[in-house]
């Protein structure tokens, strides 16, 4: 079976992970979903075993004064989880600012409906779609 080389994405939160997937030629950024930690771990696992992770891209919070916090001490508590679990593939900080905020933006220009946009996995998995695309595009003008 052939296996896809991805790079994915996570807008890591308190309560759930956003999930997002790049296409294998590493062009377009597709939500995956939100997921509790053990769900999260499982989901990666069964990616895993489907396809190449190439690299984790993970926001990293830091506020609009360019200052760290509680919210990066857990993402840097997740990221040391994350590389125990898979030794070997590459972990990226990427700057997670305002990308909640543009993930309800975007939601809303495209059309869907209050009520599910009140959902917040629908939230998380665009934030880290909107991280992952951002990366890409990064990535690709290099």
């Amino acid at each position: 079976m052939l296996k896809h080389k991805r790079i994915l994405a996570l807008d890591v939160g308190k309560k759930r992970t956003g999930l997002a997937q790049s296409d294998p030629m590493h062009i377009i950024a597709s939500p995956i979903g939100a997921f509790g930690e053990q769900d999260l771990f499982r989901k990666l696992r069964d990616i895993a075993g489907t396809n190449i992770i190439e690299t984790f891209v993970v926001g990293w919070p830091i506020g609009q004064d360019g200052q760290t916090g509680a919210s990066t001490d857990m993402v840097t508590a997740f990221v040391k989880k994350l590389k125990k679990a898979f030794p070997g593939i590459p972990v990226e900080l990427c700057d997670e600012r305002f990308t909640s905020v543009m993930a309800r933006q975007q939601l809303i220009q495209s059309g869907v409906k209050k009520k599910k946009r009140e959902q917040k996995g629908l939230i998380d998995a665009t934030a880290a779609c909107i991280i992952l695309q951002e990366y890409l595009d990064q990535k690709s003008s290099l």
